[in-house]
């Protein structure tokens, strides 16, 4: 017999897009929101930052982390970070973190990983709310204002 565990996540953003302000300004100042079953809460401050690194993560990966390469050599061009744009701390709204402290009876602590997971909804919460800001559907990441004209 095999056991599966299913894990309970979730990600909301809210947001307003204004025709000139880049989508990293209007999330801003936007709500955060995820919620995610991470076992056992051993320590809530240590689980809840882990959940704001991949949240912030995922983020980047929405709106402004890409690998670009140069498609004659096939160097990447932007391959420092003074070239490849991650999230910093100002570009990042609060993110209220809801945890569901519910032992996995498959783990001798009942605990399951909280570094990781935060990852998971944030891109998709993010291109979502851009949807409902523009009406507009983009299928790749990341979204950018040429993707969306």
């Amino acid at each position: 017999m095999v056991e599966v565990e299913l894990r309970v996540n979730g990600s909301a953003r809210v947001l307003d897009v204004e025709p000139r302000v880049s989508l990293l300004d209007a999330l801003r100042e936007r709500l955060g929101l995820t919620g995610t079953n991470i076992g056992t809460v051993v320590n809530a401050k240590t689980a809840a930052s882990q959940l704001r690194g991949g949240i912030v993560m995922g983020i980047g990966m929405a709106l402004a982390e890409e690998t670009l390469v140069d498609p004659r050599t096939g160097r990447i061009m932007n391959a420092s970070l003074s070239e490849y744009h991650v999230p910093v701390h100002a570009d990042i709204p609060a993110i209220d973190v809801h945890m569901l402290d519910d032992p996995d009876p498959t783990m001798p602590l009942g605990v399951l990983g909280a570094g990781e997971v935060g990852i998971v909804g944030a891109a998709a919460a993010v291109a979502n709310a851009v949807h409902d800001a523009t009406g507009r559907r983009v299928r790749e990441l990341p979204l950018t204002l040429d993707k969306l004209l």
